[in-house]
């Protein structure tokens, strides 16, 4: 696997280069195969990225966006239009502004008042388009991915069964902690990608981060440590802060 750790000045450093990344991913994607499949994640810092690639007119130009499909890391149990919900969050910055198709976007039905149901039919959907046999992963061409400040990514969180769901592509998983249900990609589904980047900030997460990337590979403590993509590339996009306590990394 092809690791590599930036450390940028801010959130808004991070997801300039990310969108730098993900336009070079989407140009060869959509050059070589005709369509460029991407999983998109929550929080402050992809939500600045998804703006960018839509405000800013240089990069929206190079932005293929009538070969991209779009798909979602994981999401709350909660409907579309709720303030908690991934895909609203994804819809308001980028995808209402961008021009793209309804059928370009495949989100997570969180609304189902049954949380493994939302998880079948989004395995279902990914199956039907990346046109997998039994036991195959997608392969996304890019998985954009957060860590919290106790190291879980995507809703894989400490201790949780989701982290053990073998063969499974996406998941039901209950976060005791939150008291909620949340429907995620595995980690082999999600590993399985051409290409994953981590976009983290802020000082809470320097201690996960440290553990993550130098520690013991402790992956019932810290999942963010399971995303390793055995034939791709992973990227670390990390700010001065979160990447603090860091031996590692090329500082820019």
């Amino acid at each position: 696997m092809d690791r590599e750790i930036r450390i940028l000045a801010d959130g808004a450093a991070i997801a300039r280069r990310a969108a730098q990344e993900f336009i070079q991913a989407a140009v060869v994607a959509a050059r070589e195969k005709g369509a460029f499949s991407v999983s998109l994640a929550g929080g402050s810092t992809p939500k600045a990225l998804y703006s960018l690639l839509v405000i800013d007119p240089a990069l929206r130009s190079q932005v293929p966006w009538d070969k991209i499909q779009l798909f979602f890391g994981d999401e709350r149990q909660v409907g579309p239009g709720h303030p908690d919900s991934n895909f609203r969050m994804a819809t308001e910055a980028m995808i209402s502004k961008a021009p793209v198709k309804p059928e370009q976007v495949t989100r997570i039905r969180g609304e189902y008042p049954d949380a493994e149901q939302a998880a079948l039919e989004y395995e279902r959907a990914l199956r039907e388009y990346f046109k997998l046999k039994d036991g195959e992963y997608p392969r996304f061409d890019l998985v954009l991915a957060g860590m919290g400040n106790e190291g879980h990514t995507l809703s894989l969180f400490p201790g949780t069964k989701a982290l053990h769901a073998d063969g499974r592509i996406a998941v039901r998983n209950w976060v005791g902690k939150l008291y909620a249900e949340r429907i995620t990609l595995t980690a082999p589904a999600a590993s399985n990608a051409a290409r994953v980047i981590f976009m983290v900030t802020g000082v809470d997460k320097a201690p996960a981060l440290k553990a993550v990337l130098e520690g013991p590979f402790e992956p019932e403590q810290l999942p963010a440590q399971l995303l390793q993509p055995k034939n791709g590339k992973l990227l670390w996009l990390v700010d001065t802060a979160a990447g603090s306590m860091l031996s590692l990394g090329i500082r820019e």
